[in-house]
């Protein structure tokens, strides 16, 4: 996943909030994570598959198997040292295989985590510290393949959470064609038109009120900061 965000092209990331900031007054904070949460229900969930598996096979083997080769497994030690082999195997596979997590940990928990990371992106980025509560988060965690956009109060509004859809699209097409930068801008500059078309036009004394960087786990200073004044459109 961090191969990923160091492949992003930063430079047309930021060159694409400042086209879609100028006009509208929106302040647009794409952020990618890695991933929103740990899932050790996973890893739990992995290991009792697996065991259980292990635990079966065995008492197949024992059952039905009658050649000299396997006389350990006919041992309690045997079975014991089987399963929780087994068992290892099966959590370190759910904890490192990410299409294997999502499977055991389940949509529900996902969409759960994924929510509450990006709902404290929000806060942390201060996309809530505008003067008209136009701030939009574009969020996306990669490990879970989740999108998420939450709009502010001046945001919402105007746009309904169906307006969203096709922008989360861009970006998931983007991740599906191994051009996440493309993705993004694409997406960034949805949102632009969108604003446009939904009445959160450029003001005349408009100001860039949220830094235009893409915010990232390694980002010197999370990517916050104030910006400068807009330029016109």
């Amino acid at each position: 996943m961090q191969s990923i965000i160091d492949q992003l092209d930063r430079n047309r990331i930021r060159e694409a909030v400042q086209r879609a900031e100028e006009r509208t007054a929106g302040e647009i904070v794409p952020v990618v994570v890695p991933h929103s949460a740990s899932y050790e229900v996973a890893a739990w969930r992995g290991a009792g598959a697996a065991a259980l598996i292990a635990l079966v096979a065995v008492l197949l083997t024992l059952q039905f198997y009658e050649g000299w080769g396997l006389g350990w497994l006919f041992t309690p030690w045997g079975v014991v040292l089987t399963t929780l082999g087994a068992g290892s195997i099966g959590a370190l596979l759910a904890s490192y295989v990410p299409p294997l997590e999502r499977l055991l940990a389940g949509d529900d928990l996902l969409d759960v985590s994924v929510h509450r990371r990006a709902m404290q992106s929000f806060v942390e980025e201060e996309v809530f510290d505008t003067r008209d509560r136009t701030g939009i988060l574009l969020f996306v965690s990669l490990r879970e393949h989740r999108i998420e956009v939450l709009g502010d109060a001046g945001i919402n509004e105007r746009v309904r959470p169906d307006d969203w859809i096709e922008v989360v699209e861009r970006v998931r097409r983007g991740l599906r064609n191994e051009n996440f930068t493309e993705g993004l801008v694409e997406a960034i500059e949805m949102c632009g038109r969108l604003l446009q078309r939904r009445g959160v036009g450029a003001r005349s004394d408009d100001e860039n009120e949220l830094s235009d960087t893409v915010r990232t786990p390694e980002s010197p200073d999370g990517g916050q900061g104030r910006g400068g004044e807009k330029t016109d459109g």
